[in-house]
């Protein structure tokens, strides 16, 4: 009998063969469907406070510091994650989950728990450090327990899930938070609950043990130390700039500077240790395929949170709904970015092509805000269900598919380090899908106040308030005259916005021509994956011959 074909061979008809997947254990997708729900819980808790923190503001007293409470959990989920990458390569994957859920429940208890801001502060912090470790470990063991070739499969299952807690957050925050807050927090401790003993029990992922006495040698301690510092230095001034403090102060504009020289002395540093254990190698960035789909993951991360912020203010202002329907009105993006993320993944792994996914995606990622300066104050429900889905669809077609694109380049040792920088870059993304286009619409919304003729109302949304009105009752409460003047600003507004978005998705189509095609590899040969499954090459398991 004839050895089996590669990937890359074709059939006695001259067809290409696809090679099929082989058979999943019950622990196999136990873990997967633990891996989706624990990803939905730390996203959706990330989001949630957007509606829920002007109750929780009134009811704790916590005055102006609710900005540090905002972000604080931001923070601490993206400086942990290159970081914790490192400690993976040592400890192995089952224990830093198991750790980081921990943590997660543990913060979640202290903020639904709260009485006042100092320990809302300190939840939403240690919440935001196991939400880190989660969002990079779910992406990592499904890395450990696939080939490469199959990971876009069930990429697109975790991260399209983990998309869905974004969106839901505000909504499950606004159906939540006038009745009972605390539970915004609680609602994550029985899903930790569920999702421990699965992974205690059935997450047996293989590793190298490390002796604790190489931790001083094996840990980039000093490289960590100046990552953590420079991050949280950026992240200080990007946050609260324009909001607690004007974007000339120095207030935000040392932070900025800070942060911008201490990050660039971290990699000259990560570029002077390459040799030793450098937490973040430098080698990761030097192929172009890898460093074109790292900047796809920043875009398209800040891109979806640009959607989900500025979708619910045309619907909020313009359309007068509530935060309920304002939730449904949103449905089409989120019911079709998930089954979308799920197809992508599959032709992925069916193909093993991912430059014309990502190619399709960037189109529509560019033509669906593009086409949302078509919004009206009567545009019919067919008409923004279906710009919707243009931009969900183009989102769809990237999530999936940018991290088996990073990896193809790469051996299967440079795993957890690489999967590290993606998830640090994806949750920057998302502090820059909300300050980027805050600054647009807050001074557009300056430049085009002035055709607002009620100088009281004109001086209530100013100031950068523009945003935080546009979910309560005030506009519809004003005179129709003004009412009429106010929402033509915010179409205008919303129109920057959308151009805005649009730059920014045209962008990716220039990182889509940088990177080329590599193979991607239908072996699992990596010193981790699941105990009890078969090590064994994709094609063989499915016994696909020559004729």
């Amino acid at each position: 009998m004839a050895s089996p074909m590669t990937s890359n061979e074709k059939s006695d008809t001259g067809q290409s063969v696809t090679p099929a997947s082989s058979p999943k254990s019950a622990s196999f997708w136990l873990v997967i469907i633990s891996l989706c729900l624990i990803a939905l819980t730390a996203s959706l808790d990330g989001s949630i406070i957007a509606i829920a923190l002007p109750h929780i503001s009134s009811t704790l007293y916590i005055g102006d510091k609710y900005v540090e409470v905002a972000n604080c959990f931001v923070f601490a989920q993206t400086v942990v994650q290159p970081g914790i990458a490192q400690l993976c390569d040592i400890f192995g994957r089952r224990w830093p989950m198991i750790i980081s859920v921990t943590i997660f429940a543990l913060g979640s208890g202290i903020a639904g728990g709260a009485n006042g801001t100092a320990t809302m502060i300190a939840g939403r912090t240690v919440q935001g450090l196991g939400s880190g470790g989660i969002m990079l470990l779910v992406e990592l063991i499904v890395c450990d327990m696939v080939p490469l070739r199959e990971r876009g499969k069930y990429l697109g299952i975790v991260l399209s899930t983990a998309a869905m807690g974004s969106i839901l957050g505000p909504v499950v925050g606004g159906a939540i938070a006038d009745r009972a807050w605390r539970w915004c927090f609680f609602l994550n401790l029985p899903i930790c609950g569920l999702v421990l003993p699965v992974m205690f029990f059935l997450l047996r992922i293989k590793h190298i043990p490390t002796p604790l006495k190489d931790l001083g040698v094996k840990v980039d301690w000093v490289g960590n130390v100046i990552f953590i510092g420079s991050i949280v230095s950026l992240l200080v001034g990007l946050t609260f700039g324009g909001t607690v403090h004007p974007w000339s102060s120095w207030h935000t504009i040392v932070p900025i500077v800070v942060g911008c020289v201490g990050w660039a002395c971290f990699h000259g540093y990560e570029r002077l240790i390459k040799n030793a254990n450098p937490c973040v190698p430098p080698h990761i960035f030097y192929n172009r395929t890898s460093a074109a789909a790292f900047y796809m993951i920043f875009v398209t991360s800040m891109l979806l949170q640009w959607v989900c912020f500025f979708w619910p203010v045309y619907f909020l202002a313009i359309r007068g709904t509530t935060l309920l329907q304002t939730g449904v009105n949103f449905m089409p993006f989120m019911f079709l970015l998930i089954p979308g993320s799920a197809v992508a993944g599959i032709g992925l792994s069916k193909t093993g092509h991912y430059r014309g996914l990502h190619l399709i995606g960037f189109v529509l990622s560019t033509l669906g805000p593009g086409l949302n300066t078509l919004l009206g104050l009567h545009t019919h429900a067919g008409g923004w269900a279906m710009l919707q889905i243009v931009d969900a669809l183009g989102r769809a077609c990237i999530l999936p598919t940018t991290l088996p694109a990073i990896l193809a380049s790469m051996p299967e040792k440079d795993v957890a380090a690489a999967t590290g920088v993606y998830s640090f870059l994806r949750s920057f993304g998302y502090v820059w899908g909300i300050t980027v286009p805050g600054i647009i619409f807050n001074n557009r919304f300056g430049q085009l106040s002035y055709r607002i003729s009620n100088p009281v109302a004109r001086e209530a949304l100013g100031g950068g308030r523009a945003y935080e009105l546009a979910s309560g009752p005030y506009v519809q409460t004003l005179s129709p005259g003004v009412k009429s003047e106010v929402l033509g600003v915010y179409l205008d507004v919303l129109k920057a916005v959308w151009f805005g978005a649009m730059a920014f998705g045209a962008t990716g189509l220039i990182a889509v021509a940088v990177e080329k095609h590599v193979p991607l590899r239908t072996e699992l040969e990596t010193d981790y994956g699941l105990e009890g499954e078969k090590r064994e090459d994709v094609e063989d398991s499915s016994k696909i011959v020559n004729a």
